[in-house]
């Protein structure tokens, strides 16, 4: 009981700090019911989203609700949706009912399907809606993802899980409790450039590897990213994870321990919570240390492997098109495919056939737990193992 009260109390405040992020903090709290008022003008013929809505559900496909309608998912996830052959874009939730109208005439959402934050509970008598995709800030994954378990619902949560490891236990135990899968939104272990990473690392095809080194930074960056109880950190939980997941996908390895030290602020008013740019160092058996670096100030993208008979890297590994490789022995050149399509489908493929997804929440845990031992050994400037 105490937990579950800690727990409400801070998914209320994040949620609210959240709204004074977005445009229309006043409205932002409207029921279903006044979210559906808002959008009835204009709106095509809703019998016409109905059609289209039981033609996919015809087709076997199993229906996604998107909660959180930032610039993920209007620019990635939505556009994917068009393009999945096993799922589609079911419903939608948000806090902002100016974005209600738009998405519904576009998507053919119907007016059943859309709701707000604090309605969001009674997905659970929507059979229309068979996933949940968490999309919000880190600080609210928890509980969304918790809410649309106890709804009934599957569940793709956004990296980073969350921002501690008991978030992410609770976040696993609803989902087995109430018999539901969860998945964490890592589409690059559908990208065929770093599928071959994994393949040359994992199999050694070029002997045992000795080094790495990962980075990942953006030069601009604004908004609840800077906010330190929304976000959990800085650069680090946002594109510092990518670093992360890369040298533990390259190797099949755990890290044991890691040092790790805070870059300069160049902009004390910008990142006067968060960290403005890390540099760390994982400790892989084997003596194998990856050299990691992540930004909010540079441009950054590499994921690199040098093992004992060459090496291998990806530059730029991470980004959602345009990723390029090269070997010591010729060029790492696969298609470029939707990642975000890729990744949907098959969390809806291992659904229906009843099997894992090769990205369940114990590995969204192990990052979140690496990401905590890395900021402990920035504040202290320890080592610090990883058990």
């Amino acid at each position: 009981m105490e937990n579950k009260q800690i727990f409400s109390g801070r998914g209320l405040y994040s949620r609210r700090k959240f709204v004074a992020h977005v445009s229309y903090i006043g409205i932002g709290g409207l029921t279903f019911s006044g979210l559906s008022a808002f959008a009835s003008c204009g709106l095509p013929n809703n019998q016409q989203a109905e059609a289209q809505s039981a033609e996919q559900k015809a087709k076997k496909k199993l229906g996604i609700a998107l909660v959180g309608l930032g610039g993920y998912s209007s620019g990635q996830l939505a556009p994917a949706l068009q393009e999945t052959q096993h799922c589609y874009l079911a419903g939608i939730v948000t806090g902002t009912p100016d974005k209600v109208d738009k998405w519904k005439k576009k998507y053919d959402i119907p007016e059943k399907n859309v709701y707000s934050y604090e309605n969001f509970d009674s997905i659970k008598d929507n059979p229309n809606i068979d996933i949940v995709y968490v999309v919000l800030p880190n600080a609210m994954h928890a509980e969304y993802t918790i809410r649309a378990a106890k709804a009934g619902k599957h569940v793709i949560c956004e990296k980073p899980m969350a921002i501690t490891v008991d978030d992410c236990d609770r976040m696993i135990a609803a989902c087995k409790e109430a018999g539901k899968m969860l998945s964490i939104g890592y589409r690059l272990h559908f990208e065929p450039h770093n599928k071959e990473m994994m393949r040359l690392g994992q199999e050694h095809v070029f002997g045992e590897i000795l080094r790495l080194k990962a980075e990942n930074g953006m030069s601009s960056v604004k908004g609840w990213r800077l906010d330190k109880e929304l976000a959990g950190g800085g650069p680090l939980m946002d594109v510092g994870i990518y670093c992360v997941q890369g040298v533990r996908y390259t190797t099949g390895m755990e890290p044991i321990a890691v040092k790790a030290k805070e870059g300069p602020k160049t902009d004390p008013d910008t990142f006067k919570e968060v960290e403005e740019s890390l540099t760390w160092q994982l400790e892989f058996p084997g003596n194998i240390i990856a050299e990691c670096k992540t930004s909010y100030s540079e441009d950054l993208n590499l994921l690199r492997a040098e093992a004992r008979n060459g090496w291998f890297e990806l530059s730029p590994a991470y980004p959602y098109r345009g990723i390029k490789g090269d070997t010591s022995k010729g060029k790492i050149d696969f298609e470029q495919v939707n990642q975000q399509a890729l990744q949907m489908d098959d969390f809806a493929l291992a659904i229906k056939e009843n099997r894992s997804t090769p990205v369940p929440g114990e590995m969204g845990r192990q990052d979140v737990k690496i990401l905590q031992a890395i900021y402990k050994a920035m504040e202290t400037g320890q080592r610090v193992e990883i058990i």
